[in-house]
């Protein structure tokens, strides 16, 4: 099959690792692959030149932004537009907002325009969704709005976790049976393989950080809706009571300064560590040399670093959002109230207290996502898409 891909951007991300993962796997099954693209920009890096490496062709559209710029929009429609018509592809599949709507509605324009004028079918997956209930309600509805138009657009619509399927269907988006869900998949070699303990002690050397610390990790672009403040509360309670915990944050963005500010004003500043923009090879060491992973978003989709974590034997701590209740259950970690400080420092408590219990729900997790977040898994769920909508008879026009 020929099939394109379109993402918003190339930063490091969930959203973007899943797209270049599923582009990988179909090239290497033969199929004809393009992935379309706006500039990587910001400062959560980027996995662009990732992308030129794994032997698919890679199109940058200029002009294309995360956010709403209609002169910026317009000109990006028809350069995706273009390409589509150059490519010719059975399928396009979309990926983020602003790709996933710029997409469909090129895509669908064109429907017709092949020779089978089913082609090309389109298929979108949710990473997460625009709308949420931090945000305006008329921003909300005009999201929704938006979204609402695309679906029409869209032959099937697949979802990293059954939560976001729930979400958009509630919405008005469609219906039960437009939808599936393909969990987001992992490299998992790395996470499951542990290195050796004098690479795990130089990582916590590096970063000021004892062997015999207690490290609660968190992986997370320093941005709003991320959580970090609930983690710095909890830290001045938790902080007083054991004395050889310390709080690790991997991770650059616009709060960065902000965030470290609040720590400071805690008198914190000695049991925080920072290691800035890591890329993405260095995650694994990151969890392996840390014992709980702490993840305090309030709005995502299913995070990738709770399976990331589970996969190396940790145990996890994160706010009841979203999908997090579809990896993270007893026998896995905890999940919390979201914004509850106090639910968040006794699960925090438990685990630093028991080594036992850290190991546990460790080995536990791990088993649970090795085959729920494997590229195969993945991306045999997609291809059978992909083949359904081939195998449509054709439409009498």
């Amino acid at each position: 099959m020929k099939i394109v891909h379109v993402i918003t951007r190339l930063i490091l991300g969930g959203a973007q690792e899943n797209t270049l993962i599923t582009c990988k796997l179909l090239a290497e099954r033969g199929h004809e692959v393009t992935l379309i693209t706006g500039p990587a920009l910001g400062p959560e890096g980027e996995l662009f030149a990732a992308a030129q490496e794994q032997g698919y062709e890679v199109v940058v559209v200029d002009k294309m932004r995360r956010a709403i710029e209609p002169v910026k929009d317009f000109i990006s429609y028809r350069q995706i537009k273009g390409h589509l018509q150059r490519i010719k592809p059975d399928i396009v599949h979309t990926h983020s907002a602003k790709a996933g709507v710029l997409g469909r509605f090129a895509a669908d324009s064109l429907r017709g325009k092949f020779s089978d004028p089913l082609k090309p079918h389109v298929v979108h997956t949710i990473h997460g969704l625009a709308f949420h209930p931090y945000q305006n309600s008329l921003i909300n509805r005009f999201y929704i709005a938006v979204e609402k138009a695309a679906a029409k657009r869209t032959d099937c619509l697949i979802s990293v976790a059954d939560a976001m399927n729930d979400k958009a269907i509630a919405a008005g988006l469609g219906e039960e049976g437009d939808f599936l869900t393909a969990y987001s998949a992992i490299e998992e070699d790395d996470f499951l393989r542990a290195p050796d303990p004098k690479t795990v002690s130089d990582f916590r050397r590096k970063h000021g950080i004892s062997d015999q610390a207690v490290v609660l990790v968190t992986i997370a672009r320093l941005a709003e809706l991320k959580g970090h403040e609930y983690i710095i509360e909890s830290a001045r309670q938790l902080a007083a009571k054991y004395k050889d915990c310390m709080w690790l944050f991997v991770g650059d963005g616009e709060l960065t300064e902000e965030i470290r500010k609040k720590i400071q004003l805690a008198y914190l500043g000695y049991r925080f560590k920072f290691t800035g923009l890591l890329p993405p090879g260095e995650i694994p060491l990151a969890i392996h040399a840390s014992d709980i992973l702490v993840h305090c978003s309030l709005r995502e989709g299913l995070a990738r670093v709770l399976p990331q974590a589970m996969l190396c034997g940790k145990p996890v701590v994160s706010f009841d959002i979203d999908g997090a209740r579809e990896v993270v259950n007893a026998g896995t970690g905890f999940l919390t109230e979201p914004e509850d400080v106090e639910q968040l420092t006794d699960a925090c408590s438990k685990l630093i207290e028991s080594e036992e219990l850290r190991r546990s729900l460790g080995e536990n997790g791990r088993e649970s996502v090795i085959e729920k977040f494997a590229p195969d898994t993945m991306v045999d769920t997609i291809e059978t898409v992909y083949n359904h909508l081939m195998e449509r008879p054709t439409e009498p026009s």
